[in-house]
């Protein structure tokens, strides 16, 4: 049997879960530079706020229902999901980070020792308890049963939060129920085309013969087709190593001089770099991209791109800040307001495998250690707590966040006070 576990809005949970006086009070999180919305509370939901609102337009709605507005504080969320994640890998040997909010645990065996909505059930009140997210569970045969299973434990409290489809009686019912639009990875040119063949619930999909689907939907088609009639198909996938790592960011407000412009790419060069190491990689190539915002009409248009190879793969930042910024020089140009940047390293191999090169005069074992231990300290203090000096301090190309909360569980300097 496998398990989704999917917390429930988790970015509304993670603000709500510091902040007691939330509770049962409607809140939306926006997206970059405060863009959109992007999660929602139920109690926002039943306003009729949609996912993807842009801000400005519901900013009068938000306003006049006391809806409390955050910004995106990824850095929380991430330092959350890292804790809902551990929590579960305490109760199972293998499971499969699926995303921020959810993992696929592998049950196989473990109905012969317990009763599976009970143990469920267990699972799902302690992270709950350890973490003050909420969460539900769906236990079934395949991952896409899993995920009806799981739509039904977050939708019927009656089920309290652990819905299981262990028999055929309960597959029907539940597939009979569950809308084509809403099974996993059939996206809405699928929908439109299974509906013009009279298929509007996932029940209905099963009932088409195989050669149907895969006419019409390929090998993924009859994947699904064939999960959601209880046959397995995707196995538990394990984490793999990046084949490349992409640091990019949209500006809170357009930038025109080299200075800031450099300062940014030298973030995100750093970025790529702490990721690189904590996958223990090194990449030998780097991207550096700019672009300015298409949406501007009235402004010149510009985007530019170039990729260096590196003469030795490395993870340090101080080596990929300098030949981003090399970069940066060749590409930049004066007169054009840029929107966003990037970096993205490639080329990526096992650090124990890297080539090395014979005119090399860097000390490599010197520089992993200095970097093992910048990275210990940042992790003490908080990210960029010690950095390379061209990262600067200015904030001007940093993210629109107006309604940032607070990095309860990463930053000494905004941990809960208690008077």
């Amino acid at each position: 049997m496998i398990a989704l576990v999917d917390c429930n809005n988790f970015f509304a949970s993670c603000e709500r879960a510091f902040n007691p006086a939330l509770r049962d009070k409607p809140i939306v999180v926006l997206s970059n530079n405060d863009g959109c919305v992007i999660a929602r509370s139920n109690e926002a939901k039943k306003l009729g706020l949609k996912m993807g609102d842009p801000f400005f337009k519901v900013k009068e709605i938000l306003e006049q229902n006391d809806v409390h507005v955050f910004s995106s504080n990824y850095t929380l969320y991430g330092d959350m999901s890292n804790r809902v994640m551990k929590t579960l890998a305490s109760f199972v040997k293998d499971l499969e980070v699926y995303s921020v909010d959810e993992s696929f645990l592998d049950l196989t065996g473990y109905e012969k020792h317990y009763n599976l909505t009970e143990y469920g059930k267990q699972i799902v009140n302690t992270v709950t308890r350890n973490t003050g997210i909420p969460v539900s569970m769906g236990i079934a045969e395949t991952k896409t049963l899993a995920k009806v299973a799981s739509k039904f434990a977050k939708k019927y409290k009656k089920y309290g939060n652990v819905c299981i489809i262990d028999c055929e009686e309960k597959r029907e019912k539940a597939l009979k129920l569950f809308p084509i639009e809403d099974v996993w990875g059939v996206g809405r040119q699928y929908v439109k085309l299974l509906n013009y063949h009279g298929v509007k619930t996932a029940y209905d999909f099963t009932l088409k013969p195989e050669s149907f689907v895969r006419k019409h939907m390929k090998v993924f088609g009859v994947r699904t087709w064939k999960e959601l009639r209880g046959i397995p198909c995707y196995d538990l996938e394990q984490p793999r190593d990046k084949k490349s790592i992409c640091t990019s960011r949209s500006f809170g407000e357009t930038v025109t001089d080299y200075v800031t412009l450099s300062e940014a790419v030298a973030n995100f060069a750093a970025a790529c770099g702490r990721k690189l190491r904590e996958q223990n990689s090194c990449a030998g190539m780097i991207t550096v991209f700019i672009l300015t915002n298409r949406f501007r009409a009235d402004l010149p248009q510009d985007f530019e791109s170039k990729t260096i190879s590196l003469s030795v793969a490395t993870n340090a930042s101080s080596e990929l800040i300098a030949t981003a910024c090399s970069i940066l020089q060749r590409i930049y140009k004066k007169g054009y307001s840029y929107k966003k940047a990037g970096c993205i390293v490639s080329a990526i191999v096992p650090a124990n495998e890297v080539q090395l090169n014979l005119w090399d005069e860097t000390d490599r074992i010197k520089l992993q250690r200095l970097y093992n231990t910048v990275d210990r300290i940042n992790k003490k203090n908080g990210t960029n707590s010690l950095k390379i000096a061209t990262q600067g301090y200015n904030k001007k190309w940093q993210l629109k966040s107006e309604h940032i909360s607070r990095r309860y569980t990463t930053n000494i300097n905004d941990i809960i006070q208690i008077r």
